[in-house]
């Protein structure tokens, strides 16, 4: 399904997914003058001008994080991401200019040391829906917790380097729930990606059990006693590991929930508008000085010189 004339495409790019991919990519090499490490910077640089020639878009928003630890969520629960590592100096560095290129590169790019990148694109989604109704979500991103934001029959999952775009009926056949029970979902089976822990016992299966016979979260509390009832098997046990697991279930939904509607003035991307998402012109001398700052080699500087002179 493709976007009709009448609706506006509005990219939402979700950065650390390609940041990271292409540190870790082993096809991705690039290194200083003096041997440190750039292949964050580099693969991210070259994955935004594939972007651009590939898309043309008019409106993008680019969200980072920042968050790592020190996010809302994490004061919530320790444990909350507790298997990531934070950035060597290196690539904190890195990380650093990856915003900054976003800049470079005509683009509007967001972070924040309290809310995460999915919170972002939620505030931004919302934002952006408010100012044109008539709007075509591409969210940039494989990650599935972001399809909660799927609202529209022509919003999408975009993973780009697969060329896969997933609309709410794909994501409900995938997960066998709707796009607005992701977090009812990953409350009940938990998140280990996220450690998130879910209520344990029940797993994906039971939880999509359950969301099929309950619209959300609550509507299980609400029912408690008619899940003891139900036709499946260890129902009245199933209904004995909500009830006493029921503060790990809603801290898992608060932990799993994007937030849509941060209002903060301290915070750039709350009060963004649609307007503020028009991507500019690049400016190629200052690429070129970002790229001398950066003090990449002669060869990587101009093959991304050349790319973005093509756009």
């Amino acid at each position: 399904m493709s976007p009709t004339p009448a609706s506006v495409p509005v990219y939402l790019i979700d950065a650390s997914i390609y940041i990271f991919q292409a540190h870790f990519s082993p096809y991705v090499e690039c290194y200083d003058r003096e041997g440190n490490e750039l292949s964050a910077i580099y693969g991210f640089s070259q994955f935004l001008i594939q972007f651009l020639r590939r898309s043309g878009p008019d409106y993008v928003g680019v969200a980072h994080d920042e968050s790592l630890f020190c996010g809302f969520r994490h004061q919530l629960c320790s444990d909350y991401k507790s298997n990531r590592e934070l950035p060597d100096p290196n690539l904190e560095m890195q990380l650093k200019a990856c915003i900054e290129i976003c800049d470079v590169l005509g683009l509007s790019a967001y972070s924040s040391k309290v809310y995460e990148a999915d919170d972002i694109i939620g505030t931004l989604a919302t934002n952006v829906r408010t100012d044109q109704q008539q709007c075509a979500l591409h969210i940039v991103s494989k990650d599935k917790d972001l399809a909660q934001l799927l609202e529209g029959d022509h919003d999408c999952l975009w993973e780009f380097s697969q060329n896969q775009r997933r609309y709410a009926a794909d994501i409900e056949s995938e997960f066998g729930v709707s796009p607005n029970q992701i977090c009812d979902f990953l409350a009940l089976a938990g998140d280990s990606v996220d450690c998130i822990t879910g209520v344990p016992g029940v797993g994906p299966v039971k939880a999509r059990e359950l969301l099929s016979r309950f619209e959300d979260l609550e509507a299980v509390y609400e029912n408690i006693a008619d899940v003891k009832e139900l036709p499946i098997r260890g129902a009245k046990g199933l209904a004995d590991k909500l009830e006493r697991h029921r503060k790990e279930a809603e801290l898992s939904r608060t932990l799993a929930t994007i937030v849509c509607d941060v209002d903060d003035s301290n915070e750039e991307f709350s009060g963004t508008c649609l307007e503020d998402l028009k991507r500019n012109e690049i400016d190629i001398d200052e690429l070129r000085s970002f790229l001398v700052e950066y003090r990449f080699q002669s060869e990587e500087s101009e093959r991304l010189v050349n790319q973005a002179m093509r756009l």
